[in-house]
């Protein structure tokens, strides 16, 4: 596996970035190389600061950053020099397996849309996003690179959505969920109203019909569908109430000796808890639908979530994903013309 690294891309940026190239090497024995993208004093101050040294490693300079203030389209056009630039041009030219950038979210939709592009059939990417129930882990998708869809680009969000549960998850028969504001066929906007006629009438996908807020963490399905605004705002939200419960939670247990002894004794279960809902376990998520691999990690992401960023582009080329999304998107075009 060779993977580029957006080195200069996210909040903490280069030290998370370098913390997680670390953490990769001494545990994820399929990568032969990592290309380390970015300025390189900079970057190589970091490495020596960490202590990171290796024969995987390879500095490839880029000497623009891209601010948050940037749209993804300008970040592109107006500085080919970033990291995340240069990065998606190592994933073009054959350089590198996959990218993985925790920096702006827009510049890295918008760079693999344009240097890279979609596969056939396919319109637009789309962002799938791991998330746990009490149930089981089920996946997001658009968790954001879209935020105006129309309705058969939510078809091809369930295809490939499907398509990822199946062979990077390993659900055998996926189901898949509309997300809506009611589980009735006549409820959600014209959006999803039409989605859902369109869905039902999908070959090769087992749409179940709408699914709610509550259902989601309770028992969803294996892929809820829906456009890159909505998804965006119950990922974010979705991550926000889980930071903030074990916040109140911990509050709770130190107020009073009796609490601090109940809270030492059920230490292990907030943990494997804490664990199932910590966002930094999925790492990052990938973009979906393109001619080549991109994980998108948040901008905060810990070291060990660039680890596991980095572990999700390994999975992600390993499993051979694009071909089986091409393969279904093509098979619902054949069945779609003869309608």
């Amino acid at each position: 596996m060779k993977i580029a690294i957006d080195v200069m891309g996210g909040d903490f940026a280069p030290q998370n970035p370098v913390g997680g190239i670390k953490l990769a090497l001494a545990e994820l024995e399929q990568i032969t190389k990592l290309l380390l993208v970015g300025v390189p004093e900079v970057i190589q101050k970091e490495l020596d600061a960490q202590g990171v040294s290796s024969p995987k490693i390879e500095m490839v300079p880029a000497y623009q950053v891209v601010d948050m203030s940037d749209s993804g389209l300008d970040a592109v056009r107006k500085k080919k020099d970033s990291s995340i630039s240069r990065s998606v041009d190592l994933v073009k030219s054959g350089q590198a397996d996959a990218v993985v950038s925790a920096g702006h979210t827009g510049a890295a939709v918008t760079a693999s849309l344009i240097k890279l592009r979609t596969l056939p059939g396919v319109e637009r990417p789309a962002i799938a996003s791991v998330l746990p129930s009490r149930t089981k882990y089920w996946t997001l998708i658009d968790a954001g690179a879209n935020p105006d869809s129309e309705p058969h680009h939510l078809v091809q969000n369930a295809i490939m959505g499907s398509a990822y549960a199946r062979h990077v998850l390993r659900t055998s028969n996926p189901k898949v969920g509309l997300m809506s504001n009611g589980t009735e066929e006549e409820k959600g906007n014209a959006l999803t109203k039409e989605a859902s006629k369109l869905l039902r009438r999908t070959p090769g996908i087992q749409f179940v019909g709408n699914v709610e807020g509550h259902d989601l963490w309770e028992t969803p399905p294996d892929v809820v569908v829906c456009d890159g605004f909505t998804g965006n705002i119950l990922l974010k939200t979705s991550e926000a109430l889980a930071h903030a419960i074990f916040g109140m939670v911990k509050e709770e247990i130190v107020a009073s000796f009796r609490t601090k002894i109940g809270g030492l004794l059920a230490k292990p279960a907030f943990k494997r808890v804490h664990t199932k809902t910590n966002a930094d376990e999925y790492g990052g998520s990938p973009l979906l639908g393109l001619n080549g691999v991109t994980i998108i990690a948040h901008g905060s992401a810990s070291p060990y979530a660039m680890k596991n960023a980095i572990r999700m582009a390994c999975e992600t080329v390993s499993h051979e994903l694009n071909p089986h999304i091409e393969e279904a998107v093509r098979q619902y075009a054949i069945t779609h013309a003869t309608a």
